[in-house]
């Protein structure tokens, strides 16, 4: 029987360090794992490149930056300096993002969220990249190979992988197997495949085999650690 992956936030702080490329769970901060966000920040570690499917937003939460915005996912840590990169598909709801990048404080890729999802995937399929003919005539072209196929043609995406992913589970099993109700499942279980270390964080954990096995989500073969994040 396989044992127990659970980790403490110390211990979780400790896979930490400046310059890595992070992809956090989410979607509008909806299954975004806030309190393993939370310990980043408590760390210090800076020069980050996040991959999301945004830039959070400073509409809600109780961090602030220094414009005074309230903060939540992502924004808390791009509002607080520490990401010199962001790979996402919207920042629009996150203004400090654009007064980032207008002052190039902050290098911002915009790929579109169905390649952004599919790049991330063909990471964990072990696949060289991706055909697709979204953005094709566009700046998401820029730079990039285009190949034709019986007469239409795609660009080629490449994947995307990450040192560490962040990514929740509404609950989970001590091995990592998790479940995510409803729209909480989003980039969650994708971004397991993709990085090199994995953190769930999860409200409940449950024992081993207590999960019905059609429910889960994200498997735990996949999870190096588990967080129990603390009720709030």
């Amino acid at each position: 029987m396989p044992g127990s992956k659970l980790t403490t936030f110390e211990e979780f702080k400790k896979l930490l360090k400046d310059n890595m490329t992070i992809m956090v769970g989410g979607f509008m901060t909806d299954g975004t794992p806030e309190q393993l966000i939370d310990a980043v920040l408590e760390t210090g570690v800076k020069n980050l490149t996040l991959i999301a499917n945004d830039a959070g937003y400073p509409e809600r939460g109780t961090g602030k930056n220094d414009a005074g915005y309230p903060e939540r996912g992502t924004g808390k840590l791009i509002g607080n300096g520490r990401v010199k990169k962001l790979i996402a598909s919207h920042i629009g709801l996150n203004p400090n993002a654009g007064k980032l990048l207008n002052s190039g404080d902050m290098e911002i890729l915009l790929v579109p969220q169905g390649t952004l999802a599919e790049c991330i995937r063909a990471k964990g399929a072990g696949l060289g990249g991706i055909l697709t003919p979204t953005g094709l005539g566009t700046l998401v072209q820029n730079g990039k190979d285009v190949i034709e196929i019986d007469g239409r043609k795609f660009i080629l995406e490449k994947p995307l992988s990450a040192d560490l992913a962040l990514i929740d589970a509404s609950y989970a099993d001590k091995f990592g197997n998790g479940v995510n109700i409803g729209t909480t499942r989003n980039f969650n279980p994708v971004m397991a495949l993709a990085a090199d270390i994995v953190v769930l964080g999860t409200y409940v954990v449950k024992e081993i085999g207590e999960l019905n096995p059609s429910m889960i989500t994200i498997h735990g073969v996949l999870v190096d650690h588990i967080v129990k994040i603390k009720e709030v």
